[in-house]
């Protein structure tokens, strides 16, 4: 491990994603599944789902359980502890509906009480960018140490946010070191599959700047195999190659030395403002 990275982060990482708008192509709750797969962990803190969610909105599900009994599942956001101390900690699932304020109180008090050292926030978003160029992740952190060590930006952006923005201020406040981390996603593909693609960007970046190595199982052959699909898809429509080509030229102009440094951030900050944000067109 990286050591201004361990000073920074510290040895005992915790990593959240949340169901919903800031999950596009489930790629970041794909992350942290990946994850759990990886550090086999426990459960150590719930929270009770008719409290925060609104089964209207966030239904509840039936399955057939393996002696085929139908079997209830609600809605719920779960903090787990890895059995490796090699592993992350990881908060995942759906975005409360209500009491905001109590649901990241009741998991900042477990994280603490777990002594967690760090958080790194994961989302990913829709935004004009082609599915042929690598998936960019943007970093920000209010905290003046990791900007530092990370080599990061604070982030800019004023409006409205989700239960991440949320969580990560209530991390800050209460002392915990905080990374936010979002995943660029192609908004024309971001919608109908998910994105292997910008979940393995998401834990490569992740890999980065925690110093834990993460192992990827097959996630590098599905991203392969999905940008094959959509290259398939696309070659069969000839506006919509034209329109991947453009952002081709944009990508390419934003990553050549001249346009490095904000671009993304700016990208990042027009997605929240715009219809696609949270609490906007839903």
């Amino acid at each position: 491990m990286d050591f201004s990275t361990q000073q920074a982060l510290g040895p005992r990482i915790a990593v959240a994603a949340f169901d919903g708008w800031n999950d596009a192509g489930e790629a970041a709750s794909s992350a942290v599944k990946r994850i759990r797969e990886e550090y086999p962990s426990a459960e150590i803190a719930s929270v009770d789902p008719e409290l925060f969610f609104d089964f209207q909105y966030t239904r509840p599900t039936v399955r057939s359980g393996a002696d085929g009994r139908r079997l209830l599942e609600w809605p719920e956001a779960t903090l787990h502890r890895p059995r490796d101390p090699r592993g992350f900690w990881t908060l995942k699932g759906v975005e409360p509906a209500r009491a905001w304020r109590a649901f990241t109180a009741d998991f900042i008090d477990a994280m603490l009480a777990d002594d967690v050292t760090g958080l790194v926030t994961i989302g990913a978003m829709m935004s004009d960018v082609p599915h042929t160029r690598p998936i960019a992740v943007h970093c920000s952190s209010d905290d003046d140490l990791l900007r530092t060590n990370l080599d990061i930006d604070r982030s800019r952006y004023e409006g409205q946010i989700g239960i991440l923005g949320v969580l990560a201020a209530a991390a800050q406040d209460a002392g915990i070191p905080t990374v936010s981390m979002w995943a660029s996603i192609p908004h024309y593909v971001a919608g109908a599959t998910p994105s292997p693609k910008a979940t393995l960007a998401l834990l490569e970046k992740l890999s980065e700047i925690s110093g834990h190595e993460i192992g990827l199982g097959s996630l590098p052959a599905d991203a392969a195999a999905w940008e094959a699909t959509v290259d398939a898809a696309a070659a069969e429509d000839d506006e919509m190659t034209d329109y991947i080509r453009q952002l081709e030229e944009t990508r390419d102009t934003w990553d050549s030395p001249e346009a490095k440094g904000d671009a993304i951030a700016r990208a990042f900050e027009r997605y929240l403002r715009d219809d696609k944000g949270p609490g906007k067109g839903r």
